[in-house]
């Protein structure tokens, strides 16, 4: 004689739930592909401490975070990690890693997109890069990019990233007495002077 028929039936996921799945899997292998691209771009080719890459003595107390830029992961033996990632902090070499990758963005996406004319009331510099103010602007304007167009950010991160960092950069950065207000008001003349800090005037 057979048991008793059972009433529970096995339990089954709902196609569309399965959808759902696929495609966020799909979406986060493309954006970590994505992200390996773009290291591997901004460390030129050089990522920083992959045990066995290196022939040269690397560092392992801290392993540096994946989205840190180039250059970032500059500490002194013994110490808990890099004190900071802005280039401020950087010198040398991993200072002049890190300004070519800013370079890199500045002149591939943020001018193309966000350029707009030259004007005496919207000076720039093809310098900058020689203006300590506009470096540091950049490149904190660039290291918001990087966090707020990231797919953890959320939809809203890249309007976050516009309203308020992208605005007030620019803003700083090309008003007439901003960094750049002895240089460039007329794209056809161009011209670059450092303006004098007020120590250097007042020494």
């Amino acid at each position: 004689m057979s048991g008793p028929v059972q009433d529970s039936e096995p339990v089954r996921i709902p196609d569309h739930n399965l959808d759902d799945l696929v495609a966020t899997v799909t979406e986060l292998l493309t954006e970590s592909r994505k992200q390996g691209e773009t290291l591997a771009r901004l460390t030129d080719e050089q990522p920083p401490r992959q045990d066995g890459e290196h022939d040269e003595p690397v560092h392992t107390e801290e392993t540096a975070p994946a989205s840190a830029p180039a250059g970032s992961d500059a500490a002194a033996p013994g110490a808990e990690g890099p004190s900071s990632i802005f280039i401020l902090a950087l010198d040398g070499k991993a200072y002049a890693e890190e300004l070519a990758a800013l370079t890199a963005w500045v002149h591939h996406l943020l001018l193309p997109v966000y350029g707009r004319e030259i004007t005496t009331g919207r000076p720039w510099c093809q310098q900058w890069h020689q203006h300590p103010e506009a470096v540091a602007r950049l490149h904190a304007l660039w290291l918001a990019w990087q966090q707020l167009t990231d797919v953890e950010a959320g939809l809203a991160g890249p309007s976050t990233w516009h309203r308020d960092h992208l605005d007030p950069a620019l803003l700083q950065l090309r008003t007439p007495d901003g960094p750049f207000g002895a240089c460039t008001t007329n794209p056809v003349r161009p011209n670059h002077r450092l303006l004098a800090s007020p120590e250097s005037a007042g020494v």
